[in-house]
């Protein structure tokens, strides 16, 4: 039970250490950063489509 022991309290002293105020003003949230990738995920889906179109109609015209 010991290792169970030192297990819990180290767990239990890293997170106080991680909601101490200096930790917790770390910066961004995943949130924010989901939407910023989502957002670019979206784009480049739609500059391919774009040129896919662009593509296949250009091939329509060579080729009859």
């Amino acid at each position: 039970m010991t290792v169970v022991y030192y297990l819990h309290s180290v767990v239990k002293e890293r997170i106080a250490y991680l909601r101490t105020r200096a930790e917790r003003d770390r910066g961004d949230g995943p949130v924010p950063t989901a939407i910023i990738i989502a957002g670019l995920a979206a784009a480049a889906v739609a500059v391919t489509a774009t040129a896919a179109s662009l593509a296949s109609g250009w091939m329509a015209k060579i080729a009859p």
